[in-house]
């Protein structure tokens, strides 16, 4: 039995409650983006999260041309990456929670001596405004707070593996000897790329959408990105840890 040489840890509705806000100012840009190139479709939050949940504003918008057969030029998609990320981090600077239980298992693992790292799709920025209002921001080093949108030379979006695989570099660490968590598809997948054993998180979808959606979620985690673990509530992290930690 191994231990882990770094947890690294995702933020949106892994640690924080934040999704669901976050998306609420992407869905008024969204619409701004379909009116302004002549589109009938509108976009809420739900309907956003959906489609796009574990993706960046970026990402999202590429995925929405595709969806929609529109092109924005570089300049325009830029604009609109400001400006969601303005509208988001004044919102969850605001309003943001941590997930239940997520302090007293960091303050576990803090205790125990295991490293701890953020490895976020959204941008640096806003993932600190985060951490911040849910009042987790000193258990992490704000140098080892990694951002696929911000952190690197070229951003980049989970199910890319790259923010995992940078933030490895970074910490000195081999990606198979780190653990990670995750509630999204696209973040779990994105660890799974990147050789590292990631447990599923699904008990924000049992707060936000329901019982049957939270199954749903653990069955695509467990099959679909091959997680070691699944957690339903933070009070199981140490066990799952454990379960992880033996494959090690």
């Amino acid at each position: 039995m191994g231990k882990a040489s770094y947890i690294m840890l995702d933020c949106d509705n892994t640690l924080v409650q934040s999704e669901r806000l976050a998306f609420e100012a992407c869905a008024e840009l969204t619409n701004i983006v379909m009116e302004k190139h002549n589109l009938e479709a509108r976009y809420t939050a739900e309907s956003l999260l959906e489609d796009f949940v574990g993706h960046n504003f970026r990402g999202m918008l590429k995925g929405l041309q595709q969806k929609h057969n529109f092109t924005m030029e570089d300049a325009e998609l830029e604009d609109f990456v400001e400006q969601e990320l303005g509208a988001v981090t004044r919102k969850l600077s605001e309003k943001a929670v941590e997930c239940p239980g997520v302090t007293t298992e960091l303050n576990k693992l803090k205790e125990q001596g295991y490293p701890m790292s953020v490895v976020s799709t959204s941008a640096k920025s806003r993932v600190v405004a985060s951490i911040e209002k849910a009042g987790i921001d000193h258990f992490f080093d704000p140098k080892h707070v990694y951002s696929a949108a911000s952190s690197m030379d070229k951003p980049s979006s989970k199910p890319d593996p790259a923010i995992y695989l940078f933030a490895a570099e970074k910490l000195g660490v081999k990606p198979e000897q780190c653990i990670t968590v995750e509630d999204s598809k696209s973040g779990a997948t994105a660890a799974m790329r990147a050789g590292i054993p990631c447990i599923g998180y699904v008990g924000i979808y049992g707060i936000e959408e329901g019982k049957e959606k939270m199954e749903q979620m653990a069955k695509i985690l467990t099959e679909e990105t091959k997680c070691a673990a699944i957690m339903y509530d933070w009070k199981e992290f140490q066990e799952c840890l454990k379960k992880v930690e033996a494959k090690l």
